[in-house]
């Protein structure tokens, strides 16, 4: 696969499935365009498996689609060069490291260019996801709007359905940096010029879910994670720099007068979601490769979705939190909490610290609900020994800390009508008082276990 760039996500494909086999499922049979690759990676997921899919007949799209890439965290680890342990470390050596994207003149990108009355997006690769889906979704697409005087860009996910022959309904975040470049726009009287990007390298679109201050640029940190510039060519209306190894480009405007139906969509919730702005994304220029294809991402409360969305955030919460209170040995996110849950290992040095800690997390990161902190001896990747640390540990008279009328997420179901929500930290480390020692094998008698399993198996 030399013929392919090394930010080409083709390369990416080829380069893995060689070196990781196991994790690629290629399936060669048809599947349909309408759920079928959603009830694979779900069936998949119900058996604790979660491989990248290679789907390489689909009907009623004529494109392959690889989807799943993100829902490990092992694949993203090795993405960064790392393992799942170390992952927040990495993306932030990396993410910290910036590189300005290098501009060319051509790339597969431009290999082919649709204008005017010739646009028809109706001959996009579009999956249907779920059942109380209103259509087929556009799940990865990667909006891209630039600051109209620095020229700086902002990168965030939005999903989309076609509206009509040569426009998107989608939604953007009320409350983010594309909105703002939005309202910017609108009191210049102008629509808002944007690119939404469709299967770029995993690594670029990791980088667009990197929480950055307004005027910090995603497509630096792709650079980051890669290790070099980001290449880009500019689009041809607008001058937009879009990914040149990129599969599909769409470009054109979004007018903040425009407001058109949209959804429901399963959201990472686990809930089919109506909540949009329901913007209108007219399409004005379609880049593509000739072959191109669709890079997908798994909708609702997927772990790919979740994924994609958390690690970022995580890498750098978790970094300002371990610099403050260095007792922590480790944070994770679960999947069972979508993104409202977070659990917290610690070696906790003084009494109410782990209050401390809870406290300091729930007011940095406004998508979480409920902190629960253990000691560092629980295994907090997984769910039932964070369940079992609260059964053994936790007394609710006295370990709970709650805080009322906080911003929440706007498609948190439980939350108020005006997005607010409570928090809540659970302190479920031992304590000072605590008596009690954790039965425990031997890892001599865990090895002779092992072998003789090994043997009767």
């Amino acid at each position: 696969m030399s013929q392919y760039h090394k930010q080409d996500v083709r390369r990416f494909l080829a380069d893995y499935q060689a070196e990781h086999p196991e994790d690629v499922i290629t399936i060669d049979r048809p599947v349909s365009d309408d759920q079928d690759a959603t009830a694979l990676i779900w069936t998949l997921a119900d058996k604790g498996q979660h491989p990248m899919l290679h789907l390489k007949n689909v009907s009623g799209i004529g494109a392959e689609v690889i989807c799943n890439i993100f829902a490990s965290r092992d694949r993203i680890a090795r993405l960064l060069g790392s393992t799942a342990d170390k992952l927040h470390e990495a993306y932030q050596a990396r993410s910290n490291k910036p590189f300005t994207p290098e501009l060319l003149e051509s790339g597969p990108i431009t290999e082919e260019i649709i204008s005017g009355d010739a646009v028809d997006l109706n001959m996009l690769p579009m999956l249907k996801h779920f059942d109380t889906d209103r259509a087929k979704y556009i799940t990865s697409g990667i909006i891209i709007g630039e600051h109209p005087e620095t020229g700086a860009g902002n990168l965030s996910y939005h999903r989309a359905m076609i509206h009509s022959k040569n426009s998107l309904a989608t939604s953007l975040h009320s409350r983010g940096h594309l909105w703002r470049l939005m309202n910017m726009a609108k009191e210049r009287g102008k629509p808002m010029p944007v690119a939404m990007v469709i299967g770029g390298h995993p690594l670029f679109m990791i980088a667009a879910s990197a929480r950055l201050a307004f005027g910090e640029d995603e497509r630096d940190v792709a650079g980051g994670l890669m290790g070099e510039p980001l290449q880009v060519v500019r689009t041809p209306k607008y001058g937009i720099r879009v990914p040149a190894h990129a599969e599909i480009v769409l470009e054109g405007v979004i007018d903040p007068e425009a407001h058109v139906e949209e959804g429901p969509f399963g959201e990472f919730t686990g809930y089919s979601s109506d909540r949009s702005t329901n913007n209108l994304f007219t399409v004005e220029t379609i880049m593509r490769r000739r072959d191109a294809m669709l890079v997908s991402v798994a909708g609702g409360n997927s772990a790919e979705h979740l994924n994609l969305g958390r690690v970022p955030r995580e890498a750098e919460v978790v970094e300002k939190l371990k610099a403050r209170f260095p007792s922590i040995t480790a944070v994770h996110y679960p999947s069972s909490g979508t993104h409202f849950h977070a659990y917290i290992a610690m070696n906790q040095t003084r009494e109410g610290e782990a209050r401390q800690v809870m406290l300091g997390l729930l007011g940095w990161d406004q998508y979480l609900k409920n902190v629960v902190v253990v000691d560092a001896d629980v295994d907090i990747t997984k769910d039932s020994e964070v369940l079992w640390a609260l059964a053994t540990h936790f007394q609710p008279h006295k370990d709970v800390v709650i805080i009322e009328g906080l911003p929440g997420n706007a498609l948190d179901p439980s939350a108020s009508g005006i997005g607010t929500t409570s928090r809540m930290g659970l302190d479920a480390t031992r304590g000072p008082n605590f008596h009690g020692v954790r039965a425990r094998i031997s890892d001599e008698a865990s090895a002779r276990a092992t072998a003789l399993l090994k043997n009767v198996g």
